[in-house]
């Protein structure tokens, strides 16, 4: 069901289709009452039940921030935009919510592969792969008219055409391959408890000297390695994290939670 809750325009539009329907519009009408806890459950059920989509996770992610759970609320915008980097709304609602963020670690990126990065996420894996297709048979035209063609001109047009299509075939597959080994990869998490304080060893820190930093909810952190230790019966896990390129510590990993 495509249906949005337009969490910081002035007023709430709802839009609908066809994915769970009931639950969904069920959560619609408890949102609009205030009743966030019932609308957070209903569309959580209505993920679970319905599967998920990026409307849906848009949703729960306005949800959270109305619940003032920052670190969920990010969560799940980012989550939208992965699903779908061309959903404006949650993209909006993200840069919001980030703003909001205590303590907030940016990570850097130079100009150039901030653009670079801007570009491969403006569309999902799928999208780039369909124009991939469309780039290589374009390709193929090419060289069948600058093969066969007896006209000079379109050999001229079938020459250089394939040469730009042979070249955007190339650009849209590594997009292709890049977006969907990032939605795969599974190593970008989001912390989700108010405040936490990383460890430069994977246990509590036990005095100052093993403190790193402090992160607060709603900060995203790129995961390095993960190892288990035991308290007792107790198998803790815990996450080797980067916030950027010069802060790298230990956590526990119900401080975050995966993208």
């Amino acid at each position: 069901m495509r249906t949005r809750i337009y969490l910081l325009l002035v007023a709430i539009s709802i839009s609908f289709s066809s994915m769970a329907q009931s639950l969904v519009e069920k959560a619609n009408a408890e949102y609009v009452a205030d009743k966030y806890a019932n609308a957070l459950q209903l569309y959580l059920q209505a993920a679970s039940e319905e599967g998920v989509s990026s409307d849906l996770y848009y949703n729960i992610g306005n949800t959270y921030y109305r619940m003032g759970e920052l670190g969920h609320a990010v969560l799940y915008f980012e989550r939208a935009v992965m699903l779908d980097p061309q959903n404006d709304d949650a993209k909006t609602n993200l840069e919001f919510v980030n703003s909001k963020i205590q303590t907030k670690i940016a990570q850097e990126k130079s100009f150039v592969i901030q653009v670079i990065d801007d570009f491969v996420g403006s569309l999902s894996s799928n999208t780039w792969a369909t124009l991939a297709a469309i780039s290589f048979i374009l390709l193929l035209s090419g060289i069948l008219l600058y093969v066969f063609s007896s006209v000079i001109a379109l050999r001229k047009i079938g020459f250089f055409g394939g040469g730009v299509m042979l070249l955007s075939t190339i650009i849209t597959l590594l997009c292709a391959i890049s977006m969907k080994s990032k939605v795969e990869a599974h190593n970008k998490a989001i912390v989700i408890t108010p405040s936490v304080t990383l460890s430069t060893v994977p246990r509590t820190p036990k005095d100052k000297n093993e403190e790193a930093f402090i992160l607060t909810a709603g900060n995203k952190v790129t995961i390095v390695d993960s190892v288990e230790t035991k308290n007792g019966e107790e198998k803790i896990k815990w996450y080797d994290v980067k916030a950027d390129d010069t802060h790298r510590a230990w956590l526990k990993s119900d401080n975050i939670e995966i993208i």
